[in-house]
């Protein structure tokens, strides 16, 4: 991986160009508070990559790349309330789709489905077939691939990667049909003009991990900002009421590719899990980011002090506390693909931080006739012991969070007989010793009603650590899952936490795997420079938590498990990043009804074109999918 890296500061404040000084200096989000902000325009170099941008000089001989402004409107528009797509008469010509290739420096591709080499046709290759079957998943195979994506489902399941594909066709399905490989500003603003003056639907992909189809989209031209990795250390960073550590990042940087260069400048960054390849500052920041530091230091999205973002009008601007502060606001937690396109950020950086790891696991199998051992010293005595156990876990998950630490657990249906409950708790900035006194309460109790754990044994964590996978292994799955949060509110009151544990237990009987991450990212934890879109649910959880909906159960009772889940969290809100798509009520569930207005009020002043568009985010609703075009509703 190739990184850019600058001398400290090497780009001052001062050298950034401003069109527009904002008619306040402060910015609060409330709907009247919307009508007040003027856009200013702030074109910052902060990487080689950013220096390169797309000039008005440039756009004379070819003005579909054309700038816009708040008065333009798409004349295909006018013709037609969908969105372009291919065959039909707006779609653009392949001579126009050429001319822009070249403005792109050859950075347009019109890649095929990975899985296309698997079928008849000219691109069958048996030896690429196998490889994908066998060995794709020891390589960085899909990450690198520019239309993959790791969930399967929302592309359509037009193609899948099979020695015996009986005689059916791979399609391009939901993917689009061409791919931007940005590495400069310029590519993304060149992708962006050329999109909204065609009225083509526009998608961004980073990394691909992306589990409500926000990353694909049929008849469409994608931004890949997957090789933007620039990367720079700050020791001394000054902005309103901050002064301290800071990194430059660029919105390519995988979660892995971070915990080295933690330790190099003796350092850290919130991230996800070091063995992970999310991409930290794209769709991870956007939708909120949860982490094993989420009780310490808050949010992913409670990091960023500055945004480099190009918008929906073309123009590279920067957002921040001190400026288009309506647009720094929407894009720390109010959802991915909506409101630009980030190309670097500017976050928190704090001192060198140890993670304190330890296990907890016990599980029940129930009496059968076979007189085979017990696989496990840690069995439950019978199937009331277990769960009895399980409650005391999640309750006992409120002093965790109390203390800055998180717990990653799961708890599963194994077999007909057998039950299984794994975890880990996470406690940043701990001693052993710390670690032992903060957890060995709940391990006492546990063995007093008959669970036979282990005495706390801390380690080093293995999630806040650098990874030997550097990046392989990932490959499309095709689950889908829920992602309730559940208020603390239910930890106060006994007959309500005893309904939760109950609806919990239910679905896990009835054979899905719940996944609770204990945490609590309040405000007082995320510190500056706060006032963000994050879903302000996240503010008041003690525990958010997936409920994997796997192939073998998919379509049959899963929101029926839900939807007891939702009755006992009636405040919870869901985390938009890890959700169902059919989650009800999304518009409050993922981003709070208060914020939900503000966020669409904010999309409207920046993309009144509505050239970003993604399932569920705020203002989609003015667009709605029909066969294979987009219709403007309303």
């Amino acid at each position: 991986m190739q990184f850019y890296k600058l001398p400290t500061c090497a780009i001052s404040r001062s050298e950034c160009a401003i069109d527009e000084v904002p008619p306040n200096s402060s910015f609060r989000a409330t709907p009247s508070a919307l009508s007040r902000i003027s856009i200013l325009s702030v074109r910052c170099v902060n990487f080689p990559y950013e220096s390169i941008q797309l000039t008005s000089q440039e756009i004379t001989t070819f003005p579909a790349i054309a700038f816009a402004n708040e008065t333009r409107v798409i004349s295909k528009r006018n013709l037609s309330p969908c969105k372009a797509f291919p065959g039909a008469p707006d779609w653009p010509l392949d001579s126009e789709w050429n001319t822009l290739n070249q403005s792109l420096s050859g950075a347009l591709l019109k890649p095929a489905p990975a899985a296309s080499v698997c079928y008849n046709g000219t691109l069958k290759d048996t030896a690429a077939c196998t490889f994908l079957l066998r060995n794709a998943s020891s390589t960085r195979f899909y990450l690198d691939d520019p239309l993959a994506v790791l969930t399967e489902w929302p592309q359509g399941d037009t193609y899948y990667v099979t020695t015996n594909p009986q005689g059916a066709t791979c399609t391009q399905g939901g993917f689009p049909v061409y791919v931007v490989n940005a590495t400069t500003v310029k590519q993304i603003q060149l992708a962006v003009n050329f999109a909204r003056n065609n009225n083509v639907r526009l998608i961004i992909k980073n990394t691909g991990h992306d589990f409500l189809g926000r990353s694909t989209g049929a008849g469409s031209i994608s931004v890949w900002t997957h090789y933007l990795k620039g990367f720079e250390y700050m020791a001394q960073y000054t902005q309103g009421k901050y002064s301290g550590r800071a990194v430059r990042v660029g919105a390519g940087i995988e979660a892995w590719e971070l915990y080295p260069l933690m330790d190099q400048y003796d350092m850290a960054v919130v991230a996800p899990a070091g063995s992970t390849t999310v991409g930290v500052y794209g769709g991870w920041m956007a939708g909120g980011g949860h982490s094993v530091l989420s009780s310490y230091y808050g949010m992913g999205a409670d990091q960023a002090l500055e945004l480099s973002v190009v918008t929906a009008d073309g123009k590279f601007v920067t957002a921040s506390p001190e400026i288009n502060q309506d647009l720094f606001y929407a894009l720390r937690g109010g959802g991915g693909s909506t409101y630009g396109i980030v190309v670097s950020a500017v976050v928190k950086a704090y001192p060198r931080l140890v993670v304190g790891m330890a296990p907890l696991n016990f599980n029940v199998r129930l009496a059968t006739n076979t007189t085979q051992p017990p696989t496990s010293t840690t069995l439950a005595k019978d199937l009331a012991t277990f769960w009895a156990g399980v409650n005391k876990f999640f309750f006992y998950g409120k002093h965790i969070t109390s203390v800055g630490g998180t717990a990653f657990s799961y708890v599963s249906q194994q077999s007909n007989t057998s039950y299984s409950f794994t975890n880990t708790f996470e406690m940043p900035g701990m001693s052993a010793a710390q670690v032992i006194a903060a957890i060995q309460p709940l391990c006492d109790d546990l063995n007093s009603i008959g669970i036979p754990v282990a005495p706390v044994a801390p380690v080093a964590s293995l999630l806040w650590a650098r990874s030997a996978r550097q990046g392989r292994g990932d490959t499309p799955g095709n689950s889908r899952f829920a992602s309730p949060l559940f208020p603390r509110k239910n930890w106060d009151n006994d007959t309500i936490f005893n309904a939760t544990m109950t609806a919990i237990q239910e679905s896990v009987e009835a054979g899905y795997t719940f996944h609770g991450i204990h945490m609590a990212p309040t405000e007082a934890s995320a510190g500056y420079p706060g006032q963000n879109a994050v879903n302000p649910a996240f503010r008041n959880t003690l525990m958010h938590a997936d409920s994997f909906d796997f192939a073998t159960l998919r379509g049959k009772t899963h929101n029926f498990y839900m939807e007891k889940i939702r009755r006992v969290t009636p405040e919870g809100g869901a985390y938009m990043n890890e959700a169902d798509m059919l989650e009800p009520n999304w518009q409050e569930s993922f981003f709070g009804s208060e914020n939900y207005e503000v966020l669409v009020g904010i999309k409207r002043i920046w993309d009144p074109w509505g050239v970003f568009w993604a399932p569920a985010t705020p203002g989609s609703e003015g667009w709605r999918a029909e066969s294979e075009r987009e219709v403007v509703s309303g």
